[in-house]
């Protein structure tokens, strides 16, 4: 037998009953600092945006908009392959 159900609510409804978390929208840094292009020489600025493990981190996390990821992504190719940027941690060689 079925129970029958008390309460009619939608999951919209059962959504919007939880406190809500607005996050603030993360600004791209290359935008805000006005830097056209993205060198691959400066190691320091692009080691930010890999990971401890050496994978290139995600535009959704870092906030940068889609063409300084593009570019950020071609710096980050061309120092691993200078050798100024590790493939791999340390711990995984």
């Amino acid at each position: 037998m079925r129970r029958p159900r008390t309460d009619r609510t939608t999951r919209k409804q059962r959504k919007s009953s939880f406190s809500v978390d607005y996050r603030r929208r993360k600004i791209c840094r290359f935008c805000e600092n006005k830097i056209d292009t993205i060198d691959y020489k400066d190691e320091r600025m692009i080691r930010r945006f890999v990971s401890d493990r050496g994978k290139i981190i995600p535009r959704r996390i870092s906030g940068n908009c889609a063409r300084h990821q593009r570019q950020l992504t071609v710096a980050i190719k061309r120092g691993r392959h200078l050798g100024l940027l590790p493939y791999t941690s340390e711990s995984f060689r």
